[in-house]
């Protein structure tokens, strides 16, 4: 059935985030930051693998040769295939004191966009960056508490930015070709209550798909900010969603256990899981990172 929502993977993740459709392989990847994994669903054979990070990542992205690059809470890497080891890339130019990186998205030309959040979740000292080909970092706006997902209407011209703690999905004209945003408005604002706005994808139409953190449910904006659709899930805390799939007509959103209480996990046994729910939509492929290979690197372990 249409917008029904069904348990595509039980992973019981703790904090599962960042869910990335790549075409070319026909697989899903996501994250826990909890416990720090990347994981690989694969649509052909419905196997599901795991490898172990280092450290919590923030958030992650498909390079164009196959690889990726891998956001931790303040530093860099690339990793060329999920059994190799990680590469650590320096950044001197770059000092986060308390804030950490979170979620992250590519835009069509190919730059990484990252929010930062404060550790404490109590300041609004959060950033969002701009991460280019060259290994340039540029902060772009500034004043969030808890930065979340980010996306692009198809025709490039409006970047939507998700806070959490402020409970609104951000909305900023946007220039594709210099990567510059103005006249920043809230698109939505969430009534008072727990959680709010979380990771969020953008499909074919236009419309802004947002998970709902703590509210159970995934929302459909339309681009002047109505709620079109709310698809309720049955589990408490859906923490992102993407659009793939063979017809890019998939779904998937990831979710957390990461404290709920025995009693919650009891009522919410799919809690951490991947879901997944077909539509009647279609969505965009994202983009690969199109990062320069000159950009400085350090095989050095991690601070």
């Amino acid at each position: 059935m249409k917008n029904s929502p069904e348990l595509l993977i039980d992973a019981k993740n703790m904090l599962g985030e960042g869910p990335l459709w790549c075409p070319r392989t026909r697989a899903l990847w996501w994250i826990d930051v909890q416990r720090p994994t990347l994981f690989r669903w694969s649509h052909s054979t419905a196997e599901t693998r795991s490898w172990p990070l280092p450290k919590p990542p923030g958030t992650f992205a498909l390079l164009e040769d196959g690889g990726l690059f891998i956001v931790f809470r303040s530093r860099f890497a690339l990793l060329a295939h999920p059994d190799a080891e990680l590469e650590w890339l320096d950044s001197p130019r770059l000092s986060l004191g308390d804030e950490r990186f979170n979620d992250g998205k590519v835009d069509r030309l190919g730059r990484l966009w990252v929010g930062t959040m404060d550790r404490t979740l109590s300041r609004p000292i959060g950033r969002l960056y701009r991460l280019g080909p060259d290994g340039s970092v540029v902060v772009v706006d500034s004043g969030f508490t808890l930065s979340n997902g980010i996306g692009w209407s198809p025709d490039d011209r409006v970047l939507y930015f998700a806070e959490t703690r402020d409970r609104r999905i951000h909305r900023y004209d946007f220039d594709l070709e210099t990567g510059a945003v103005s006249d920043r408005s809230v698109l939505v604002e969430l009534p008072e209550g727990p959680g709010g706005p979380d990771g969020l994808t953008v499909d074919a139409a236009g419309f802004v798909w947002c998970a709902l953190f703590e509210r159970g449910c995934v929302n459909r904006y339309s681009p002047s900010g109505t709620l079109d659709r709310s698809i309720p899930l049955p589990v408490s805390r859906p923490t992102s969603c993407a659009i793939g799939g063979p017809d890019m007509r998939t779904l998937f959103v990831t979710t957390a256990r990461y404290g709920l209480s025995e009693s919650a996990l009891e009522a919410e046994p799919g809690a951490g899981g991947v879901y997944r729910i077909d539509l009647e939509e279609h969505g965009v492929i994202e983009p690969c990172f199109n990062l320069g290979r000159s950009a400085p690197s350090s095989r050095a372990s991690a601070a």
